[in-house]
C-alpha cells in the first residue's frame, strides 16, 4: 500500500489551505483495507476529494485516501443497475450515466467530491437525493476486518444525513456504491431553473440546465476556493415557520413531511446582512450567500471563524440555529465546528 509522511494536503481541499498530513496512505484493495485496519490507529480523517473538508489547523490527523476505480453496469428488464468504485468523481460519474442513456442522477450533476462520499451526505440538489437511487453501499469494516453490504433500507437516509456520518464514523470505508435506475424515467423540474425546460426534456437536457445554473450561482472551486455550500437549510415546526413567513413574506420555504417547513440559509444569511462580507481574507460570496469562499487566506482558521460568526448573527436575528455541512478536521481528527473556538 502506498504511503506517504508529511504529506501536504493544500492541493486535495477545496479551500486551498495548507495542513500537513504525519502520514497518508492510500488503500486501493481489501488487502490495504485489512493491513490498515491492524494499525490499531485512534485518530484519522478519511479524505476523498476534499470538495466537503475545512482543515482547521495548520496540522491534520493521519489521512486514510481511498483509491477504488472501477464502473459496472447491468441491464435488467426494468432498470439498470450499475455499482462504481468509492473513488470514483461524483459528476464525471453523472456524466458517464447520462451519456449512456442511465437516467436519474442529472438534477446531481456538478456536485464535487467522490462517490464514496455521496451516501454519508445523502447529497441532493434540485428536488433529488441520492437515496432515491441508492440500493446498497458496500462497506468495509475495521474491526471485523470484513465486507459488508448496507441496504437502502439499513443506510439510515435522511436530509443530509446516513448512517455512515454518525453510528459507523471512521469505523470502517465506503468501497463502492450501488445504484437502480428504472427505465421509466420523467424529468424532475420542479424547481427554480429547471421550471422553464418543457416536460419531454431530456435528461442530458436537464444536466446541461442545472450546470448553467450551478455556474451562475456558485463559483468555480478551482478559481475561488470554496466547498459549495456550508451550511444546511434548516428545517423548522410549521408554527415557526408561520411566525416567520409572516414578517417576511418573501422567505424562500419548502415543506417537508411532519408538519415541518425547510428555511434557505443562504437567505437568512443574505438577510443577516452577510453576502459579500470579507474579513481576515475570507468572505460570503456575493452571489450566493450560502458559499464561504477562500480570497487569501493561508489557514482554515480563518474560515473557521467566518462560519461561527455566521452562525451567531443569523442566531441573533432569527433564533435560527444553523448546522455546518461541511466537515471540520482538526489535527485530533474530525469534530463539530461548533466546539471550536475562536482564537
Amino acid at each position: 500500500m502506498k504511503t506517504i509522511s508529511n504529506f501536504s494536503l493544500k492541493k486535495i481541499n477545496s479551500f486551498n489551505v495548507e495542513s500537513i498530513a504525519p502520514i497518508a496512505y492510500f488503500p486501493s484493495c481489501i488487502d490495504d483495507l485489512i493491513t490498515l485496519s491492524t494499525l490499531g490507529l485512534s485518530s484519522f480523517y478519511i479524505l476523498g476529494e476534499g470538495f466537503n473538508t475545512l482543515l482547521v489547523e495548520n496540522e491534520s490527523p493521519i489521512i486514510i485516501k481511498p483509491e477504488f476505480k472501477g464502473i459496472e453496469i447491468d441491464e435488467q428488464a426494468d432498470c439498470t443497475i450499475v455499482k462504481a468504485a468509492a473513488s470514483e468523481n461524483w459528476h464525471e460519474f453523472v456524466g458517464f450515466c447520462i451519456e449512456r442513456g442511465i437516467n436519474g442522477l442529472e438534477n446531481l450533476a456538478l456536485i464535487p467530491g467522490s462517490v464514496g462520499a455521496a451516501p454519508v451526505q445523502n447529497i441532493g440538489a434540485y428536488g433529488v437525493e441520492l437515496a432515491q437511487y441508492c440500493q446498497e453501499v458496500l462497506w468495509f469494516d475495521f474491526e471485523t476486518q470484513s465486507v459488508i453490504q448496507y441496504q437502502h433500507k439499513d443506510c439510515g437516509f435522511a436530509y443530509r444525513e446516513s448512517i455512515f456520518k454518525k453510528k459507523l464514523k471512521n469505523k470502517g470505508l465506503i468501497i463502492s456504491v450501488t445504484f437502480c435506475f428504472p427505465k421509466k424515467w420523467s424529468a424532475n423540474l420542479s424547481y427554480a431553473g429547471l421550471d422553464h425546460l418543457p416536460a419531454s426534456a431530456s435528461s442530458k437536457d436537464v444536466m446541461n440546465a442545472v450546470i448553467k445554473v450551478r455556474q451562475s450561482k456558485l463559483p468555480d472551486p478551482y478559481k475561488l476556493p470554496n466547498a459549495g455550500s456550508f451550511f444546511k437549510n434548516p428545517v423548522i415546526e410549521y408554527e415557526r415557520w408561520q411566525a416567520l413567513k409572516s414578517k417576511h413574506p418573501t422567505m424562500p420555504s419548502y415543506p417537508q413531511a411532519d408538519n415541518k417547513v425547510k428555511i434557505a440559509a443562504g437567505w437568512l444569511i443574505e438577510q443577516a446582512g452577510l453576502k459579500g462580507y470579507k474579513v481576515n481574507g475570507v468572505g460570503v460570496h456575493e452571489k450566493q450567500a450560502l458559499v464561504i469562499v477562500n480570497y487569501e487566506a493561508a489557514s482554515g482558521k480563518h474560515i473557521a471563524d467566518l462560519a461561527l460568526y455566521i452562525r451567531r448573527q443569523v442566531e441573533e436575528q432569527f433564533n435560527i440555529t444553523l448546522e455546518p455541512e461541511v466537515r471540520a478536521v482538526f489535527s485530533k481528527g474530525e469534530y463539530n465546528l461548533t466546539e471550536y473556538k475562536n482564537g
